[in-house]
């Protein structure tokens, strides 16, 4: 297992885990309803905690976790900011949009269970698992608000 590769992957992790974050605190912000901002609060939170999981195995393995976000997730952001401005901050569009982000996020744990597990111990292949299955529940929540 080459380090490097390993950490890469983790990071690739990381940045969709930021993407879900500014793009929950983008729609926070374009919200008035209560019940959704609560929402886009867990949904952040459920991020922080795959964020805090992915570093530690970073740091393991000496790397650094990114900061940064994917290009995809400035696109979705960019859509959200087209989106609500036409929509006049509709409830249904802002969710359709977020489950939009959970399919692009659950994607991309889904290539790296396809593509990149051998770069992976057990253990994070575990941590990956345990990830995706908190962002399915998180797109099933999203969905059970439409």
């Amino acid at each position: 297992m080459e380090i490097e590769k390993t950490i890469e992957v983790l990071n690739t992790l990381v940045e969709i885990n930021n993407d879900r974050i500014e793009g929950y605190e983008k729609a926070s912000s374009e919200t008035e309803e209560i019940d959704l901002k609560t929402l886009f609060v867990e949904l952040v939170y459920t991020s922080n905690k795959c964020i805090s999981e992915l570093s530690a195995e970073i740091y393991k393995l000496g790397g650094k976790p990114t900061e940064g976000t994917k290009v995809s997730g400035k696109f979705f952001r960019m859509w959200m900011d087209v989106k609500t401005a036409l929509t006049g901050k509709d409830r249904k569009a802002i969710l359709d949009l977020c489950e939009y982000g959970e399919d692009s996020a659950i994607d991309t744990y889904e290539n790296v269970i396809k593509n990149d597990f051998e770069h992976l111990s057990v253990d994070q292949q575990s941590l990956v698992y345990a990830q995706k299955a908190m962002l399915s529940s998180d797109r099933n929540l999203i969905k059970s608000k439409i």
